[in-house]
């Protein structure tokens, strides 16, 4: 666990807000809610695979099988 994959979170989340106020700007709100979901899903992702690696970690070192 590293703290780069914190700022990789907040670059994720700057840049689709950047792409989404764009779009909105240029009239394709369809567009940038699919953009937004889909920024949303990427760091879900991020995030439920530190928890995994979380609690893999916590079973190791409390010995739970």
């Amino acid at each position: 666990m590293d703290i780069s994959i914190i700022f990789k979170l907040a670059a994720i989340g700057i840049i689709i807000t950047i792409v989404c106020q764009v779009l909105k700007k240029s009239d394709r709100d369809d567009i940038a809610t699919v953009v937004s979901i889909v920024g949303l899903v990427i760091a879900l992702t991020v995030a439920v695979t530190m928890i995994g690696d979380l609690f893999a970690v916590l079973k190791e070192v409390f010995g739970i099988y």
